[in-house]
Parts: C-alpha cells; sequence; structure tokens
C-alpha cells in the first residue's frame, strides 16, 4: 500500500499594480503583458511546491476606465464597483493567460487547473471611509492642475493622485467555492482589486461606489481559506525604515509588535507600505504563520524566505 502524500502548503501570492503597469510606462496592453512574464513564470515554478492562490491590484485600470468614461458624455456611465468587476476580468485574463503560457514552457500542460473567479467583499455600510476618500487611483497629476479637477485629489508618495472610498473588507463572499478549488489544486485568481465591494440586503448583496485595499482583502481572505503564507509582491526591496531618506533601512525581519510600533509611528505611509505591513500583521497576528513582503523580482526568494521582509509572530 503506497503511502499517503500529505497535500502541498496554500501560497497566496498579492500582486502589486507595478505587476502590470511600471513607473514611467504609459501601460499598454503589450508593456502589462511584458510586465507579468516575471513574476508569472517564477509562480509556475512554485506551483511544483504549493497550491497557489493569486489576488492583484487594479488601481491604473480602474482609474483609466475612470478617464475614459469622463472623455465621452455621450455613453452613460458605469458605477464604480462595476469597473472593479471590469477590471477583475481584464487582469484575471492576462494574468491566467501569461500563466499558462510560462506552465507550457516548462512543460506543465494538464497537471495544473488555473481558474479566474469574479469576487465579492463585504463592507459596512458605515465605514468611515465614505466620508473620507483616500484610495488612490489613476495617474499622477501635476500639482499645478490639482485645483481645477473635478474629484477629490490626495498627495501620495507618488504624487498628487485621485482618491476614491477605501472601506475596511469585512468577508469573503466567495470563500467556500476558493477553498474547493485549492483543494483540487486549482490555481486560482482572485479578489482582483480588493474584491467588488457590496453591502448586505436581506440575503442578497448590492455594489457600492468604493474600492477595497488589495492587501488588506487578501489578507482576509488569506485568514478564511487557511492559506499557509502570505507573500505580497511589491516594487520595493522590502519594508523601510526611514524610506525615502538618507538613514533608509531595510528590515529583513519583523515581528508584530515591532510592526504595530512603526506603524503608530507613521514609518509606513497609509497610501504606499502602509496597507501592506498592516495586512501582513492582520494575517500573522491571526493565523500564526508567516507573511513577506518582498520585490516582485525576486519573488520566489521572498517566499523562501531570503529576500523581502519576513514577518512573524515572534521576534
Amino acid at each position: 500500500m503506497s503511502p499517503i502524500t500529505p497535500p502541498k502548503p496554500v501560497l497566496l501570492v498579492a500582486l502589486g499594480g507595478n505587476a502590470l503597469i511600471r513607473k514611467d510606462q504609459k501601460g499598454t496592453i503589450d508593456e502589462q503583458f511584458a510586465n507579468l512574464r516575471l513574476p508569472m513564470r517564477q509562480i509556475a515554478q512554485l506551483t511544483a511546491t504549493f497550491r497557489l492562490i493569486i489576488t492583484h491590484g487594479n488601481g491604473p485600470q480602474v482609474g483609466n476606465l475612470m478617464l475614459q468614461q469622463e472623455c465621452c458624455p455621450d455613453v452613460p456611465r458605469l458605477p464604480l464597483e462595476i469597473l472593479v468587476a471590469q477590471t477583475q476580468g481584464q487582469i484575471g485574463y492576462m494574468i491566467e493567460s501569461t500563466l499558462d503560457s510560462e506552465l507550457m514552457a516548462m512543460g506543465i500542460v494538464t497537471q495544473k487547473g488555473l481558474v479566474s473567479l469574479i469576487s465579492y467583499v463585504v463592507v459596512d455600510p458605515k465605514d468611515p471611509a465614505f466620508a473620507d476618500p483616500s484610495k488612490p487611483v489613476g495617474p499622477v497629476y501635476p500639482e499645478d492642475v490639482v485645483p481645477s479637477l473635478p474629484f477629490p485629489v490626495k498627495k501620495t508618495p507618488k504624487g498628487y493622485r485621485r482618491v476614491v472610498a477605501s472601506p475596511k473588507p469585512l468577508t469573503i463572499v466567495e470563500q467556500k467555492e476558493i477553498r474547493q478549488l485549492i483543494a483540487m489544486d486549482f490555481v486560482v485568481i482572485c479578489c482582483g482589486g480588493g474584491g467588488i465591494p457590496v453591502i448586505r440586503e436581506g440575503r442578497g448583496f448590492c455594489g457600492v461606489d468604493a474600492v477595497i485595499d488589495k492587501d488588506l482583502a487578501s489578507a482576509k481572505l488569506a485568514r478564511q481559506v487557511g492559506v499557509d503564507i502570505f507573500c505580497i509582491a511589491t516594487d520595493v526591496a522590502g519594508v523601510y525604515l526611514n524610506y525615502g531618506t538618507p538613514q533608509q533601512r531595510l528590515l529583513p525581519r519583523l515581528d508584530v509588535r515591532a510592526a504595530e510600533n512603526y506603524l503608530a509611528q507613521g514609518q509606513f505611509p497609509p497610501g504606499s507600505m502602509g496597507p501592506k505591513v498592516e495586512a501582513a500583521v492582520e494575517f500573522v497576528r491571526a493565523t500564526g504563520k508567516r507573511a513577506a513582503i518582498g520585490p516582485i523580482e525576486n519573488l520566489a526568494g521572498t517566499v523562501a524566505g531570503t529576500h523581502g521582509t519576513q514577518i512573524t509572530l515572534e521576534p
């Protein structure tokens, strides 16, 4: 009688917007597909060791859709939750097709199934974020044009950007389906752009005008489906103290208590590293498992613990 092979651990990889559009790029489809090849090649290799969940941002894409709508008054405008749904389909297709190509290049054609799942995320209609838009979407604007823009704008670490409401995620509606797909060894692409924000209305749901932070939604998903490692891929080498100053210092290791202290000190800006560290801390404190934040160029090293910042429960 052959021994029973234990199931592979579950890895959730949260891809930032830079996975598709890099700094100083226009964001053409050709650029986005080209940018995806590196992380998808690494994720294809990771399928040998892990069951995979992939989440992703959508700030540049949903911002572009908002701009396109505003340029054509003859076409009825769509609410923000519909634009989030559109980008889930768009980016899910791009990730899925690029990953499929990388798997085939490695000779893995039929062993893995890929599925992109349109995902709802429940939020509180009384969340204070609705009264204070803070989530950056779309391009960076020159400071001199900001007073003339017809929508809320805030200064972010990257410059002046349009902001929309960003309520906290409460639960992932499709968590049961995601658990079932992972158990069947599908690679699941879900919670794109933080998920479609909805509120409960009786036994049903109603979409709301907002964008949920994808790292916070990813952490919630990771807890609810039983992820073993939570990895956030970004465009910097990891979590820094005093970032952007001559005193900046990369933190290879970070425990949750120290991370919470640094957050309280304002070390990690809310429009940049703040939500990533907050999401990692939430996952680690709730599960006791490991989270990591590291460069998309070395996703495999970040997962292995040799690159990026490893966030753990104890020092």
